[in-house]
């Protein structure tokens, strides 16, 4: 591998589904993109793809055919709104959410291929605790946490940043808090998660910040547009472009951990 473009890379998860996590990995995308950068977003959810479903994009390939070798990654890459690139997963097929460890292998190297043209790859993994959400989480840079105000979110976002911490040293988690009914009722919500974590975890949990609830999302949705192109200046988008401002602001790490090979390498081993 010789890119040495530095790159983010950032996980977007939650312990369950529900949480609206894939609408905004794709509304981040999108509200990063409108400040220049060259973003890559990436479906990780194996078996059940919906990022190009939501957008309204047709996948004539997706990563199988990468994983099969008859297409590269630049050849499944699909124009997404508002200038960002999308990588679409497989819906449907079942041995995608059972790769070997030689598949994983061919998925992440191809990765290589796009090092050159990107600044941020977001991760849109699936939802629970499965070894290939473990998995692309654990080697991103950044791992954002979606929960909303429902006890199964708590306990199971919980769970998932139990299990990353515990067992794979995973020690930072920046948490979004989604469909709020009011500014405090995120910090509610992040106060209940980061309590139960300083109390049981060597965790530090940093809130980004609260998406409050918006009949304008499930509109978008159903038009199969992202909220950020179907409602710029609902209150939903503001909020959604103030959170891609503030990971804008991260600092790109410049050391090894930095560059795209890192995020490969770590998936691999991972899986080795």
């Amino acid at each position: 591998m010789s890119a040495k473009n530095p790159i983010k890379v950032i996980a977007v998860t939650g312990g369950k589904g529900g949480v609206g996590k894939t609408n905004l990995s794709v509304n981040l995308s999108i509200g990063l993109a409108e400040l220049r950068r060259r973003v890559v977003l990436m479906d990780a959810d194996l078996g059940l793809a919906n990022v190009d479903v939501l957008l309204g994009l047709q996948a004539r390939y997706n990563l199988a055919d990468v994983l099969d070798g008859s297409k590269s990654l630049r050849e499944v890459l699909l124009n997404g709104p508002g200038g960002i690139k999308v990588v679409p997963a497989s819906s449907g097929v079942q041995q995608m959410t059972h790769l070997s460890p030689q598949e994983h292998a061919a998925l992440v190297y191809a990765f290589n291929d796009l090092s050159d043209q990107l600044d941020v790859l977001v991760v849109d993994t699936a939802a629970g605790i499965s070894e290939t959400v473990i998995s692309f989480v654990r080697a991103a840079q950044e791992v954002i946490v979606v929960v909303c105000d429902e006890p199964s979110s708590i306990t199971d976002a919980y769970a998932l940043i139990k299990l990353l911490n515990a067992e794979h040293g995973v020690f930072r988690f920046r948490v979004i808090a989604n469909m709020t009914r009011t500014t405090q009722e995120g910090i509610n919500l992040f106060n209940k998660l980061n309590g139960v974590c300083e109390k049981f975890l060597d965790a530090s949990l940093q809130y980004l910040g609260h998406v409050p609830f918006d009949e304008n999302v499930r509109k978008a949705v159903q038009k199969r547009q992202p909220l950020l192109e179907f409602a710029p200046r609902c209150k939903a988008a503001a909020a959604m472009r103030v959170i891609a401002q503030k990971i804008d602001q991260w600092p790109v790490q410049t050391s090894a951990r930095g560059h795209l090979e890192f995020f490969l390498e770590r998936l691999v081993a991972a899986n080795g």
